[in-house]
């Protein structure tokens, strides 16, 4: 059996990862010790044969080299781990969630709340359920308006069906002739993410796993 219900939608959160130290005051330290040491080579030089005052310039030169060196990697190393943060603020935000995609509902006694897209010039609509073989289990008319409705996976008897994952299509039809047979999407509660290849992987309730850039609404979990 099916009736309309609403959409919201939800907001994500998530605590940033801590930045790691940086190697600052360690370099800092080194630096003043490399200075006593050009300053006492300087002191105790043979004045009878003194060091060519390119070699400072050159030597001083290399450590200013090393210094931008470690800087830049305490910045490249602050990137990172900020940008990781961001990731794990993401991944956070999507488990508990309730996302709807074109993918297969899990039902265990729970109404699925369905997203049926129905043609434009269609005058009638019928919602077809199929279980995990593919077998047409039910097959309601559904009005033509955009609007979600839910499938309380119960048949006309009162008896619910049994727990497994279940796929929606909307047969819309015009003059009494189908037009257009769709896929449905569903919603399905976010039970892990992931981030694989650059993207977020997201496995739902009943095991199915989508990419999170074929969800198209996400509401806070009931």
């Amino acid at each position: 059996m099916t009736t309309p219900v609403g959409s919201p939608v939800g907001n994500t959160t998530g605590t940033p990862v801590p930045a790691p130290a940086s190697n600052t005051s360690a370099l800092t330290s080194d630096f003043e010790t490399f200075l006593k040491m050009l300053t006492a080579q300087a002191r105790n030089q043979d004045p009878l044969e003194p060091l060519d005052s390119s070699e400072y310039a050159a030597q001083l030169a290399q450590f200013s080299m090393v210094e931008q060196q470690v800087q830049t990697n305490d910045m490249l190393a602050n990137l990172v781990n900020q940008l990781g943060a961001s990731d794990m603020t993401a991944l956070a935000g999507w488990v508990g969630m309730d996302v709807r995609a074109l993918a297969p509902a899990h039902f265990s006694g729970t109404p699925v709340t369905v997203s049926p897209t129905v043609h434009n010039t269609a005058d009638k609509a019928y919602l077809n359920v199929r279980d995990s073989s593919g077998t047409v289990v039910e097959r309601y008319e559904i009005p033509v308006l955009p609007q979600s409705i839910t499938w309380d996976g119960t048949d006309d008897a009162g008896a619910s069906y049994p727990s497994g994952l279940y796929t929606f299509s909307v047969e819309s039809h015009k003059g009494g002739t189908m037009i257009a047979d769709d896929p449905a999407a569903t919603y399905n509660r976010v039970t892990e993410a992931q981030i694989q290849d650059g993207g977020i992987v997201l496995t739902l309730a009943g095991g199915q796993v989508i990419q999170s850039s074929v969800v198209t609404a996400v509401r806070a979990g009931s």
